[in-house]
């Protein structure tokens, strides 16, 4: 038997619960931060020309849009939002927030059928976009109520907008919250909605309170990974929830200085704006950073102190090869987004305190946290540098799916919540994600279910009446995505067929698996279930 220790951690998960910041809401603690920032740029925006907004200016729209929606959303307690990252997303959220109305950023990428269910599960009856984002998916749901941001604002009386940039400047951001009618008490009510996917392809509502976005914010801050003074790119999409928490809700927060592009994948002109406004910081995935090795001049990204990689397991070698080429640390990093999301990264050398950083790891555990690692099977606590599933506590973990208490009850074993993921913590507490057991695969950062792809499989192929399974999905890791799904199959399936009846039925192109492989029979359990880990193996078989 190992003398190592339990791995289990706790980095002061009560006190800080005790923070009676966690009361608060999202709208009075923007604005704090942005009035703070005042006259000084708070966003640049070059989604077409370069727009530069003060922090006391989008405050002031945004304060201007709120009442304008005040009437119509009245008796509406989650309005949809739906923009790429920009200006945009920035004010419909913020502006909401300070209606007290729960914004739900909708993913546009998903297709319709999935964003129906969301709609209707969320109970949405109004949108929030814009004309030209109505032209670039005119096959989206669109709810008969939309409001067209970019038609509002052509409609603002220059006059609402200087009265309320003066009282920003002369008033105390306490004044402008009681002035305003700010709500200032959230804890533990709904402050946002995001949606993945379930185990069976439907989107999970995951519900995030004031108190989850507001401790995460502050565990980023307390730990030293965003410092204020940094400036950000910002193109991560908001209906992700790193984009959502991190890109835009933390700025708000702390006045942080950032950028916005619609979307991560325009490397050339994410690049360009890197340089043109020296950005010092930059979020991603390994997927989204790889093709600047290719495409971009290393000069160009000489002002980032550091990259942050998350969403997708970094493949060995990136870290170094980046540091190389570019310059600056390669910091991974890890959450979920149901904690929020971030529970750990490698942290930058920041004033007073020397990089903490180990090749491989995603970092150590956020302050205000909890962790464990237990045996699947017996949920037993693992010993350090033993391998497991990570189970988590903490103020920005989650309190469950929307309208499904049976989803919720799966994912919290005795309060913890099961991240599904397996994962080893060293003795100096970095952590080391090295799989999955769930049942999904992660693609460019996006989650795909394999439950989902191996039903439509069946149908469009004939074999619901098989007595035995006779496909099985599973992902194997894939140097350009990260994972790429397999289908391990006891019949024949062609390719070609595959991709053509897959696409025909609607399924994503992400989610249409490029490999098959023949086996003579997919691997069940005793209980009848697949063996997930013999169907890996299988798959990762020559």
């Amino acid at each position: 038997m190992t003398d190592e220790p339990l791995a289990v951690l706790d980095t002061g998960h009560k006190d800080f619960a005790a923070r009676p910041e966690l009361s608060g809401h999202v709208a009075a603690r923007a604005v704090h931060g942005l009035s703070r920032r005042g006259g000084k740029t708070f966003v640049v925006d070059r989604t077409l020309d370069r727009r530069a907004l003060s922090g006391a200016m989008l405050l002031a729209v945004a304060r201007v849009m709120a009442e304008r929606w005040r009437p119509r959303l009245e008796d509406e307690p989650r309005v949809g939002v739906v923009f790429p990252a920009g200006i945009g997303t920035l004010v419909a959220n913020l502006a909401l927030a300070m209606l007290d109305k729960v914004p739900v950023n909708l993913n546009f990428t998903v297709g319709r059928a999935a964003a129906e269910k969301c709609i209707a599960k969320a109970g949405l009856r109004t949108i929030l976009s814009a004309g030209a984002v109505k032209e670039k998916v005119p096959d989206f749901p669109w709810t008969e109520a939309c409001i067209d941001l970019a038609e509002e604002r052509k409609t603002i009386r220059k006059i609402d907008i200087i009265l309320n940039l003066l009282a920003i400047r002369l008033l105390p951001a306490s004044w402008l919250i009681r002035k305003w009618g700010v709500p200032t008490a959230g804890g533990g009510r709904e402050a946002g909605l995001l949606f993945s996917s379930g185990s069976t392809g439907d989107p999970k509502g995951v519900a995030l309170t004031h108190a989850n976005i507001i401790g995460n914010c502050l565990q980023i801050e307390s730990c030293g990974l965003l410092d204020a003074r940094e400036t950000m790119m910002a193109c991560l999409p908001t209906f992700h929830s790193f984009g959502f928490t991190v890109t835009v809700w933390y700025p708000f927060f702390t006045g942080m200085r950032i950028v916005t592009l619609p979307s991560p994948l325009e490397t050339r002109r994410v690049a360009d704006a890197v340089e043109a406004e020296k950005v010092t910081v930059m979020m991603g995935t390994p997927t989204f950073f790889r093709p600047y090795f290719k495409r971009v001049e290393p000069a160009k990204l000489k002002s980032l102190r550091f990259v942050v990689g998350g969403a997708e397991k970094t493949p060995k070698g990136f870290h170094k090869k980046w540091e190389t080429t570019f310059g600056g640390n390669y910091l991974e990093g890890y959450g979920l987004t149901e904690t929020s999301p971030v529970v750990s990264c490698n942290l930058p050398a920041r004033e007073g305190a020397a990089a903490e950083i180990r090749e491989g790891s995603v970092g150590r555990l956020f302050p205000g946290m909890e962790a464990r690692v237990v045996d699947p099977s017996t949920a037993e606590v693992k010993r350090r540098g033993e391998l497991g599933i990570l189970e988590l506590k903490g103020v920005n973990v989650f309190g469950g799916y929307l309208d499904d208490p049976v989803a919720t009850r799966q994912c919290f074993r005795d309060g913890w919540f099961v991240s599904g993921d397996l994962a080893r913590i060293d003795n100096e507490g970095f952590f080391y994600i090295e799989g999955r057991l769930s049942r999904f695969s992660k693609l460019g950062g996006e989650m795909v279910p394999h439950g989902t792809v191996e039903q439509a499989i069946i149908e469009e192929f004939g074999l619901q009446d098989s007595e035995s399974p006779l496909v099985a999905v599973t992902g194997v890791y894939d140097n350009q995505k990260g994972e790429a799904l397999v289908v391990l199959a006891a019949v024949e399936i062609k390719p070609d067929a595959l991709r053509t009846r897959l696409t025909k039925r609607g399924l994503p192109n992400l989610w249409i698996p490029r490999i098959i492989k023949r086996v003579d029979a997919i691997p069940c359990l005793a209980s009848g279930k697949l063996d997930l880990r013999a169907l890996n193996e299988l798959a990762e078989s020559a």
